[in-house]
């Protein structure tokens, strides 16, 4: 999957695992991702999140027939952090032939919980 020129690239987001049941990316804590006052933006916590499950929703799917599209997410913000490396970690709970949803654990380097995410998705019929 080419991911220049998208959010990705721009986050600095790597895939460390991809596999159907779960997906695990890393994304740096630096000025790409921080707020105004030096902190892990939340919003660019939420973007790692739905990356992931959105990426573990494609491998369930026949991309040939169908999209995938991040339609809820939810996110409860845990710890801050100023610098280093999260980790997000993706499980499916549901999978399902018109929606998927993800449950995703956000952790630093240290494996503590810096962010708790549930992310639904949609699968579209390709037109």
């Amino acid at each position: 999957m080419n991911v220049s020129n998208t959010l990705i690239e721009t986050l600095g987001i790597e895939t460390v695992k991809m596999e159907k049941d779960e997906v695990i990316m890393t994304m740096p804590v630096d000025h790409r991702t921080h707020q105004p006052v030096g902190y892990l933006h939340g919003g660019a916590s939420v973007a790692l999140a739905e990356t992931a499950a959105s990426m573990g929703s494609m491998l369930n799917v026949d991309l040939e027939k169908y999209l995938v599209f991040g339609i809820e997410i939810n996110a409860n913000h845990i710890k801050s952090k100023r610098d280093g490396v999260v980790t997000a970690t993706a499980t499916p709970t549901h999978i399902g032939k018109t929606t998927m949803v993800w449950e995703i654990k956000i952790t630093d380097e240290a494996d503590r919980l810096i962010c708790i995410s549930r992310c639904t998705v949609g699968v579209v019929p390709k037109k």
